[in-house]
């Protein structure tokens, strides 16, 4: 394997809990960034917080509403996302939901 490629194959288990309804496992990582994947349960909810890294998020499945710097949005499957470092969000699970999220720089706390 060359020094910098990280490849992962799929693995249903590791898993970590964040909140209440709120899974998560950081599937792949580099030098500038990290990516996870969310499993969030409907009705959980992720209260307004902020941390320096950039988030980019894919949702896979299901359905949510942000709060992002005081605004609402409503996201469904398909529905995708950028959100500056800094930024106040939080989220309302208004589905089971699949969430996939790139942090930059990399989420050290998320790494296994």
């Amino acid at each position: 394997m060359k020094e910098n490629i990280l490849f992962t194959k799929k693995e249903e288990n590791n898993y970590r809990i964040a909140l209440e309804g709120v899974s998560f496992k950081t599937t792949v990582w580099g030098s500038n960034t990290s990516m996870s994947v969310f499993h969030l349960e409907k009705g959980s909810v992720i209260p307004i917080h902020k941390h320096p890294h950039e988030q980019t998020g894919y949702l896979v499945s299901g359905a949510m509403k942000f709060i992002l710097d005081g605004e609402t949005y409503e996201a469904g499957a398909g529905d995708s996302w950028n959100i500056s470092g800094n930024i106040e969000h939080g989220v309302e699970v208004l589905e089971d939901t699949v969430v996939i999220e790139v942090f930059s720089p990399v989420r050290e706390d998320y790494l296994p």
